[in-house]
């Protein structure tokens, strides 16, 4: 019964994509061709040069994860270029369902990654979750085998009729236990969707982001590595000097909170070598490295917009929701204020 309502539903997006996204862009012109989709772009949220896109891991929080929903919350937010996160495009292609709801774990993951205090309780719910994941890996490594890529070609035609353009994806394809054929499924799925890049977490293994950039300059897709707080300026050296495949999938709000004291300077010596980046407001240590709403923190946020816009540069940066979403609020709500925040800094 679930399964049919979620296909109703589809179907109803599906029928209805075409008047949503006019109502949302403004009109029905949106069906006239390439020339009206750039102009819609950029009456969405490329911004006087500059492309502000959203990373749809911030819609963590909203009920519903499925794809249409996913392009509603972009749609909603007033943005027209997406990071998109693996499951939504890989559910809609036909991959086996996640016994984890990773909604929950992701604190739990963050104070790990963060070596902070966990309670066993908390140790006990990783370390489960890790013991379902490695069964679930396996049945996913079965389907991605077979999978077509038609489905994911159907998703960059999608977004692309509602006006939203897919620059990066992040699917959970290109780990150290990942086969290389299932590291070329995740750059031939980005190329279907029409992203540019994909983007992981730095494996901080100089052996894999070799094996990584390989693949991506057979397959023609860039590598973007992010970081956290162990991002240094040096951080992405070795695997820029592997590849040309490897790129940078920089995160300027955890790069300030780590302590780096030029992050401007940073962006303008390597902006070259960045495909896309993060942004949001985070304190310097000085002041506890809050994760605030934007124009409270520490991080030069206006001043980097208004760089990205004398400077051309050709990367879209990435709006990520991380700060406590206010009661009586939601992520679309806040996405809002952020893009809001970025359309007043490039004003």
């Amino acid at each position: 019964m679930e399964n049919e309502i979620q296909n109703a539903s589809r179907r109803s997006f599906l029928k209805n994509l075409g008047l949503t996204a006019g109502i949302v862009a403004g009109g029905s012109k949106l069906f006239a061709g390439p020339a009206i989709l750039t102009d819609l772009y950029q009456k969405g949220s490329l911004i006087k040069g500059v492309q502000i896109g959203v990373i749809t891991y911030s819609f963590r929080e909203m009920p519903d994860q499925s794809l249409e929903a996913t392009l509603q919350y972009i749609l909603d937010s007033g943005l027209s270029a997406t990071e998109l996160m693996g499951d939504p495009a890989e559910v809609f292609a036909g991959k086996p369902k996640n016994p984890v709801d990773f909604r929950t774990l992701f604190p739990l993951m963050r104070k790990r990654r963060e070596k902070q205090p966990m309670t066993e309780e908390e140790t006990k719910k990783l370390d489960e979750a890790e013991a379902l994941m490695k069964e679930y890996r396996a049945e996913v490594k079965k389907w991605r085998s077979s999978v077509s890529f038609n489905k994911f070609e159907e998703v960059g035609k999608m977004f692309k009729k509602a006006g939203v353009k897919i620059y990066g994806f992040k699917p959970d394809a290109f780990g150290k236990e990942n086969s290389d054929e299932e590291v070329a499924y995740g750059l031939k799925a980005a190329k279907a969707l029409g992203a540019s890049h994909v983007t992981l977490e730095h494996p901080s293994d100089d052996n894999q982001t070799l094996r990584l950039g390989k693949l991506a300059v057979k397959y023609g897709v860039k590598v973007g590595y992010h970081g956290h707080e162990q991002q240094t300026p040096t951080f992405w050296d070795t695997a820029l000097a592997q590849s040309p495949g490897n790129a940078m999938n920089l995160d300027f709000g955890h790069f300030v909170a780590a302590g780096n004291t030029e992050p401007l300077d940073f962006v303008k010596k390597m902006n070259k070598n960045i495909v896309s980046m993060h942004i949001k407001d985070r304190q310097t240590p000085a002041h506890g490295k809050g994760n605030l709403p934007w124009g409270t923190g520490d991080t030069p946020l206006k001043e980097l917009l208004k760089q990205m816009q004398t400077g051309k540069y050709a990367f879209p940066a990435t709006v990520e929701l991380e700060y406590k979403i206010p009661e009586g609020s939601n992520s679309v709500k806040e996405v809002q204020k952020c893009l809001e925040f970025c359309k007043n800094a490039l004003s």
